[in-house]
C-alpha cells in the first residue's frame, strides 16, 4: 500500500503546484476578510473537478468527503491568509524546488496536500472502514468566528469523528497542544489642548502608561510560569503577557493626546484555568479606570488545549511520519492558537502537522517545499489507510 500510494501521489505532483498556485491568487487578506467567495468558489469548483461528489457549503466553510462509514478522520485547513506585505506575493513563483507566495506555508499547499491524500486514497479503494471529511473555513487568523467557530456553535464540527488533522506550518514537529489567547485593545481617553496651555488637558500618554505599568506587575508574574509540553528553547516554555504590540495616539508633537491605546495580549498555558487568568488580566485593568478614563475592546479569545501523543491516532501519525522522512517526530506545544481546540474541546484527539515553515509563515518571504508538500501528501493517506482501512499499520513495502 505505501508504495502504490507514493506512485498515485507523486503522478500528481505537478497538478498539486497548480491548485496551490490558483490558491494562492486568491487573496484571502485576513483582516480584514477578502475573497473568501472567490476561495469558496474555487474549492468547490477544483473539488468537484477531482471527482468529490459529496460537497456543500456552510455559509464560508467548504465540506467535502470521501468513504462510506460514520467513522470519520476529519482533513482540516484554513484558506485565509495573513495580509502581505505585496501584492506580488499573490502570484506562485517557484525557485530550487520551492514555491513562494502568500499562504504557501500557512497553508495552502497543506490544502492541497489533504485533497490529493483524500483522492488518491479514493482512487486506491483504501478507505475500508470509514470517511475523510475535508473541512476548508475562512478566519482562522482572527480565531474563527466564520469558521470553525461557525461549524461548532451549529453542531456541525466533528460530528462521529475518530481524530483531527490539520496542516499548520509545523516545521517537521507535531504541534498537540497550543496556548490559549485573550487579546484585548486599550484605548486611554484623556482632553486635547495646546502644548503652552497643556494645564487645561489631560494627557492620555501618562495615563496610559499608568495603565501599563500596573499590567506588568502581572507580567512579571505570569512569565515566571512554565508549561509541561515540549517546546523548543527553554525560555519559550513560559506563559506570555506581550503588552504593547500594536500602540498609538496623539496628533502633534505640541499637543496634549486626547487618545492613546494599545494591545495586550495573554497567552495562556494549557496547564493554567483560562476564565480564571482572564479575570486576572481583566481585575487589573478595572483596578486602573480608578484613576483613568479607558475603554477595552475584546480583539479575540481562544482557549488552550492539549491532547496525549500516544493515543491512536498520534500513534499512527507518528508512525507514517517517520515511515515518509525516516525520523520519528517530535511532539510539541505550539507557540500561538490552533484550531485543533474547537475539536479537543469535544473529545476528539486532534493534530497539526503540514509542510510549511512557521519561521517563513506571514512573512515577505513565505515558502513551501514541493517535496514536503508531497510527504505530507503521502503522510495524511498512511494515517488514513492505518486508522481507516484495514486497521494495522502498513510497511514500506507492502502492497495491496
Amino acid at each position: 500500500m505505501y508504495s502504490l500510494l507514493l506512485r498515485a501521489i507523486s503522478a500528481y505532483r505537478q497538478e498539486m503546484v497548480e491548485l496551490t498556485e490558483h490558491l494562492v491568487a486568491i487573496p484571502t487578506e485576513n483582516p480584514p476578510g477578502n475573497a473568501y467567495a472567490q476561495a469558496v468558489e474555487l474549492l468547490c469548483r477544483q473539488l468537484g473537478e477531482l471527482g468529490f461528489t459529496d460537497t456543500h457549503t456552510e455559509g464560508e466553510c467548504v465540506l467535502s468527503s470521501v468513504g462510506e462509514s460514520d467513522r470519520t478522520l476529519y482533513f482540516s485547513g484554513h484558506y485565509d491568509v495573513a495580509p502581505a506585505q505585496s501584492p506580488s506575493q499573490f502570484a506562485l513563483t517557484v525557485k530550487g524546488g520551492n514555491l513562494f507566495g502568500r499562504g504557501a506555508s500557512d497553508m495552502k499547499a497543506g490544502l492541497t496536500a489533504m485533497i490529493y491524500a483524500a483522492k488518491v486514497l479514493r482512487e486506491c479503494a483504501a478507505l475500508r472502514n470509514g470517511r475523510i471529511s475535508l473541512i476548508f473555513v475562512p478566519d482562522e487568523e482572527t480565531a474563527g468566528p466564520k469558521g470553525s467557530r461557525y461549524l461548532a456553535d451549529r453542531g456541525l464540527l466533528g460530528r462521529n469523528a475518530i481524530g483531527m488533522l490539520t496542516p499548520e506550518p509545523t516545521g517537521g514537529v507535531v504541534w498537540n497542544a497550543n496556548r490559549g489567547a485573550i487579546t484585548l485593545n486599550i484605548t486611554v481617553k484623556g482632553k486635547s489642548a495646546h502644548v503652552g496651555r497643556q494645564h487645561e488637558g489631560v494627557n492620555a500618554f501618562e495615563a496610559m502608561l499608568e495603565v501599563a505599568q500596573n499590567l506588568r506587575a502581572l507580567k512579571m508574574e505570569v512569565e515566571t510560569r512554565t508549561t509541561g509540553f515540549r517546546i523548543a528553547p527553554e525560555t519559550a516554555r513560559r506563559s506570555i503577557l506581550l503588552i504593547g504590540g500594536r500602540c498609538g495616539g496623539g496628533t502633534g508633537f505640541n499637543t496634549v493626546p486626547e487618545a492613546c491605546s494599545f494591545t495586550v495580549d495573554r497567552r495562556i498555558n494549557p496547564e493554567e484555568d483560562f476564565e480564571a487568568e482572564k479575570q486576572r488580566l481583566l481585575a487589573v485593568i478595572d483596578q486602573a479606570r480608578l484613576g483613568a478614563d479607558l475603554e477595552v475592546e475584546i480583539l479575540q479569545e481562544g482557549r488552550s488545549c492539549g491532547v496525549s501523543e500516544s493515543g491512536p491516532v498520534g500513534l499512527a501519525l507518528a508512525r507514517s511520519i517517520e515511515k515518509v522522512t525516516g525520523c520519528a517526530p517530535q511532539f510539541e506545544l505550539c507557540p500561538g492558537l490552533l484550531e485543533i481546540r474547537f475539536y479537543v474541546e469535544r473529545g476528539i484527539p486532534a493534530f497539526a502537522y503540514g509542510p510549511g515553515l512557521l519561521t517563513v509563515a506571514h512573512g515577505p518571504n513565505e515558502f513551501v517545499s514541493i517535496d514536503r508538500m508531497v510527504q505530507c501528501t503521502l503522510v495524511y493517506a498512511l494515517t488514513a489507510v492505518e486508522l481507516l482501512g484495514n486497521g494495522q499499520s502498513l510497511g514500506p513495502d507492502s502492497e495491496l
